[in-house]
């Protein structure tokens, strides 16, 4: 969906987007796709690529703002797809910080030795909770997923360190009022832009926070790390907005090239952006492996996370690799066979359930009739 095609329906053009976002176009999930759909995509993609079985995760971390259910979790969802019938999953809700979040999480399982291998996802599907009447928010999102696989590895490298803040006090400057809220008339702070199910946000004040944190919170994770911003590859931001990452990099006095941006062809979204952003670097080869990299998320709650990676992909041996993907593909349609077997055995258990008492209530009929003919 370019601007082009917005401006057919809000009061907004091309022009004015882009000189206030740096969006150009963004895009949106069809009738048929989810967001577990999306997440479940990009996890197979990133199994591929690290040649992992469904069946050695040990666990599934999804972060999510747009999730399939209040419960089931959507990382549930994925787990039964992929088959990966050994792992542990859970949704993660921390917005636009999620991603950043969930790889804490599951470095933190890896290291302690309780996991092996984790694969973090960010999807979401904001176009389902967009008031598309209010422009200051419409046009700044899109949706689609992202992931990664982590493993313990002997090798040094990975995750050198993180910074997970959080400040609820401006909990009122972004969000989704959702079933658990209070009555939203009921609070006079808010107004009628607050929707049941759709997002609000003050966008002047959301802006102010991010381009305060962004720089504090890398500066943070590098000294955790033992390290400089000149040791620095590359940054992965949240993809909001490029006049936060034009402000960021005067904060922190560097090239604004450093940062890697795609919101123009993507928009906001949210939790999948950093692992969208990651996924297109790593192809152009802007990102290779031994470089000091920072990931740097931001949003509602207000939350925010910075992380230090040294970037690492364990070389593939070949040897074998053809037959590992025939197998991911093998298990991938057991999986879908299992879940659509399950489910129409538990449909076919309630018809028969329902049958039952109407029989038992006819063969009573029936008695009594006789005896009453008797």
């Amino acid at each position: 969906m370019t601007n082009q095609d917005l401006s057919a329906f809000i009061d907004t053009t091309d022009e004015w987007i882009v000189s206030r976002t740096g969006i150009r176009e963004r895009h949106i999930a069809s009738d048929k796709e989810t967001t577990a759909t999306l997440g479940l995509k990009a996890a197979q993609a990133a199994l591929d690529i690290a040649d992992i079985l469904p069946t050695e995760i040990d666990l599934i971390i999804c972060a999510t703002s747009t999730p399939e259910y209040i419960f089931p979790s959507t990382a549930s969802l994925i787990q039964a797809w992929l088959g990966a019938s050994t792992s542990g999953a859970f949704d993660l809700s921390a917005a636009c910080s999620g991603f950043v979040y969930g790889v804490d999480m599951a470095t933190q399982a890896i290291k302690s030795g309780s996991i092996r291998t984790a694969v973090v996802i960010g999807t979401e599907t904001f176009s389902r909770i967009l008031d598309w009447t209010d422009r200051g928010t419409c046009i700044l999102f899109g949706d689609g997923a992202g992931a990664v696989v982590l493993t313990a590895s002997s090798v040094e490298g990975g995750v050198l360190s993180s910074v997970l803040r959080s400040d609820g006090s401006g909990g009122d400057l972004l969000g989704v009022p959702s079933v658990g809220s209070i009555d939203i008339s009921s609070i006079p702070t808010l107004d009628e832009s607050h929707k049941m199910g759709k997002m609000f946000m003050n966008g002047g004040e959301v802006f102010k926070f991010a381009t305060r944190v962004i720089g504090e919170s890398i500066t943070q994770a590098l000294d955790i790390a033992g390290l400089t911003i000149a040791d620095l590859k590359a940054i992965v931001p949240h993809q909001a907005n490029i006049r936060i990452i034009q402000a960021a990099a005067r904060s922190l006095k560097v090239d604004e090239s450093i940062f890697v941006c795609n919101m123009d062809r993507y928009a906001n979204t949210s939790a999948a952006s950093i692992p969208i952003a990651l996924v297109e670097a790593v192809q152009q080869g802007r990102i290779k492996p031994g470089d000091n990299i920072a990931f740097v998320g931001f949003g509602g709650g207000l939350s925010w996370a910075a992380m230090v990676v040294k970037w690492g992909v364990p070389p593939p041996e070949e040897r074998g690799r053809v037959l590992s993907r025939q197998r991911r593909q093998v298990l991938y349609r057991v999986a879908w066979w299992r879940v659509l077997l399950g489910r129409t055995l538990r449909q076919l258990n309630d018809v028969i359930n329902r049958i039952r008492p109407e029989r038992g209530r006819m063969e009573r009929l029936r008695r009594n009739y006789d005896r009453s003919e008797r």
